[in-house]
């Protein structure tokens, strides 16, 4: 049955999908820049960005804009742990509602019920009982497993209409404290001002809608941007129904368009066939590809999968690093040293296939050029890969790898 959705899934993307070839004048921006407005991706020029690297950064710049706020705060998480950060997190916005901010959150069910420390009724209700509005997307109800295929996987902020954060960090402890067995997690965000802001409005507007919340609008919520200068920005948001294919076409399409270099960073590194045949298109066409993945994950059998992804585009030609800090869950790509992406999109058949994601693509060296330093400073904590390496595994886990790996276009 798995190989034959692994068929299956082939023979669709295949037959609905050309991806842009590297074209022989034009830059890799230009040309990824041309597909996404064929696409009528949100894109916009002269928005400012922060690379917010590590949890420390990202809840400290977050914390300090909550309290700046003067209309609205905006929350879409995947995980709104039941713990510390969280307290702070929900301190803070109480304090705000009694300013008379206006406070909408909304967690995924799934992600909040498969953690530890879960937010249970009697949180939720003392929650509402400061004027915070919260929601739960999709609440798991019987049968339970109608509810599984497509979840809400994004991280994102809007503050007053002008302030936007997105990328992989959820409002967990373990996010700055680092788990049991694991050791740190390692992850990034981003922090975005300008007219890109309207897009993740957009986003969570349209899901506290989808969800019960209500139909929010005004110009309150979609002020005027009047910064004059900055970086281009495209937010690729998948909403499974609307835009299935965007996230992993981009993707792909990035890939297809790089000539010089390509460097990923992935924690769940299982892509599906689309990716997977853009990066090795690349290094077949004699780009440097690079790729970081961990050797640790929070689920169990995931990191011989991704031993055995690695190890294949290893053989192909790709410099891939394990990086041995801890577990690395940051969701980015550089090409060329000219544009790159941070977001909750995972390379991996869930984020890809079936999640709500949301994905900046930023352009300009500048940003990029900041990302790729934070990405060496992670290669420095991590050993290159070889085939010696690789055949040290026990047979036991590379028949794991192989056994996960029949299974990702469901994973």
């Amino acid at each position: 049955m798995l190989v034959l959705l692994c068929t299956l899934s082939v023979m669709t993307s295949c037959s609905s999908f050309v991806a842009i070839e590297r074209a022989a004048h034009e830059h890799s921006d230009s040309v990824f820049i041309g597909y996404l407005k064929s696409k009528n991706t949100p894109y916009s020029q002269n928005n400012h960005v922060d690379i917010l690297n590590g949890a420390h950064v990202k809840f400290d710049s977050l914390l300090a804009d909550i309290e700046r706020a003067e209309h609205h705060i905006h929350l879409e998480y995947f995980n709104f742990r039941n713990d510390s950060i969280n307290k702070v997190v929900i301190t803070a916005l109480a304090k705000k509602v009694k300013e008379g901010v206006e406070v909408r959150a909304m967690f995924d069910a799934f992600g909040n019920m498969s953690n530890d420390s879960p937010l249970k009724k009697k949180d939720l209700e003392a929650i509402r009982a400061q004027g915070i509005e919260i929601i739960k997307f999709d609440p798991i109800n019987f049968p339970w497993v109608n509810h599984i295929p497509s979840r809400d996987h994004r991280k994102i902020v809007v503050i007053d209409g002008k302030i936007g954060y997105t990328g992989g960090i959820n409002v967990a402890d373990y996010y700055l404290n680092g788990i049991e067995g694991v050791g740190e997690w390692r992850d990034m965000h981003a922090r975005v001002t300008g007219e890109a802001v309207n897009a993740l409005q957009k986003i969570f507007l349209d899901m506290w809608e989808k969800e019960g919340g209500g139909r929010v609008e005004g110009e309150a919520y979609y002020p005027q941007h009047t910064r004059k200068d900055g970086a281009d920005v495209a937010v690729v948001d998948r909403w499974p129904r609307r835009t299935p294919e965007s996230i992993r076409h981009a993707y792909a399409n990035a890939i297809n368009a790089a000539k010089d270099s390509i460097v990923i960073v992935s924690p769940y590194f299982m892509p599906t066939p689309r990716v997977r045949n853009a990066i090795e298109k690349a290094i077949d066409d004699g780009v440097k590809v690079t790729i970081i993945l961990s050797e640790k994950s929070d689920i169990p059998g995931i990191p011989d999968a991704v031993w055995r992804a690695g190890y294949q585009l290893m053989k192909r030609g790709a410099e891939v690093y394990m990086f041995t800090g801890g577990f690395n869950h940051a969701k980015v790509m550089c090409i060329d040293g000219k544009f790159c992406t941070i977001g909750s999109a995972n390379l991996n058949s869930r984020s890809l296939l079936y999640d709500y994601e949301t994905n900046l693509f930023i352009f300009g060296k500048e940003d990029t050029r900041e990302l790729q330093q934070y990405i060496e400073q992670d290669k420095q904590r991590s050993y290159r890969l070889t085939k010696e390496i690789y055949k040290k595994r026990s047979c036991w886990r590379r028949f794991m790898g192989w056994l996960v790996s029949l299974a990702t276009p469901v994973t």
